[in-house]
């Protein structure tokens, strides 16, 4: 039996095989049960006030990839203790088939390490929603969600730069010296998107409207549902879906009908000349009151003006920021009140009626 063990095949002894294979199989084995014990270690590390639900959503979330990163490092740190077989060594377009090899390991290793920090970053997310779903500014959530798309974008950056680097033995700082010369070029050809991303910062740091608010921008009216690196959407009024570049979020006058403290209703009437002072003072005085209600908090009625056809008569009054069919059924109520009232008075609106007199000479 110790013959056996002993026997080389390959440039390696059948010992050194079983050893690897046994460490691998144990490995995967008990992997899933090695990475559940160290994420909840790691989760009680970097967080101690989690509680029991945030423990086991986070170890339910990375225990896969951990497992896979441990399986994937343990596999080549034994591999590594194997010669690799002269008779399989054959060169491939000026490299040997052993450089392929740990070429491909060190990827699959950075990809399955970029993937675990990429769960990481996704759960993090989730808890700081969490918390700001808590908070009556939709402000965190909007923040939250831009970092994490933009964190994302930069590990998977510094992923492929660590595959160039130790995967493929690229001299990274003249890569980079090279890519930012193309990268200006880059930058002239792409110089409306760049111009986007950053008036997307803009709109997170000076926040004149957030998701959710009712805004009109050139012509376009609508609600913001989602703001993005590079555009914002906007659900109009039609129902549509918008999607308008940030820079012109940013450049363009917006009107946040959100932000608005009132809604402001306007009254204009022309009374027939017909009417007498008395009647004109009876409606005033009657609009006054039909406008001292619970749902105005303030109205401003007048008689504005003496035409040769008409008396103007304008009242505007403001009501709290309440939803627009709440608005419509207030100023429905209040022109019905008001029609009432003229009737009432037997007022006339001017040019309601017209008599036309034809004569002919014989």
């Amino acid at each position: 039996m110790n013959d056996f063990l002993q026997k080389v095949f390959w440039d390696n002894p059948v010992k050194n095989y079983l050893i690897v294979l046994g460490i691998i199989g144990f490995m995967l084995i008990l992997k899933r049960f090695i990475s559940r014990y160290l994420a909840g270690l790691f989760s009680r590390l970097i967080y101690r006030s989690w509680n029991q639900e945030d423990r086991k959503s986070f170890i339910s979330l990375v225990v896969q990839p951990l497992g896979m990163f441990l399986l994937i490092l343990v596999s080549l740190i034994s591999l590594h203790h194997l010669r690799f077989p002269g008779q399989l060594n054959i060169e491939v377009y000026e490299f040997t088939l052993h450089d392929l090899f740990k070429s491909m390991g060190s990827m699959v290793l950075i990809l399955s390490f970029v993937w675990l920090l990429l769960r990481v970053i996704e759960y993090i997310t989730v808890v700081l929603r969490r918390k700001a779903d808590l908070t009556a500014s939709p402000t965190d959530n909007q923040l939250i969600v831009f970092f994490r798309d933009f964190l994302k974008v930069v590990l998977v950056i510094i992923g492929i730069l660590m595959i160039l680097s130790f995967s493929f033995g690229l001299d990274v700082r003249n890569f980079l010296t090279g890519l930012g010369l193309v990268g200006a070029a880059v930058a002239l050809a792409l110089r409306e998107s760049l111009e986007n991303l950053i008036a997307s910062f803009i709109i997170f740091f000076d926040k004149p409207f957030r998701m959710g608010d009712l805004v009109k921008v050139q012509n376009i009216t609508g609600t913001v549902e989602k703001i993005g690196l590079r555009s914002t959407r906007i659900r109009t009024d039609q129902k549509t879906f918008a999607t308008v570049p940030n820079k012109q979020m940013v450049d363009t006058v917006l009107d946040n009908f959100s932000l608005r403290t009132q809604r402001k209703g306007e009254l204009r009437l022309e009374v027939d000349l017909s009417a007498s002072v008395e009647s004109l003072e009876q409606l005033l005085t009657g609009i006054k009151s039909v406008l001292k209600n619970e749902e105005i908090e303030n109205s401003i009625v007048l008689l504005e003006a003496i035409t040769g056809k008409s008396f103007m008569v304008n009242g505007d009054y403001f009501t709290a920021p309440v939803t627009l069919d709440e608005f419509n059924k207030i100023k429905e109520t209040i022109n019905l009140a008001v029609l009432k009232l003229m009737e009432s008075l037997d007022l006339k609106i001017a040019g309601a009626s017209t008599n036309v007199k034809i004569t002919g000479q014989q």
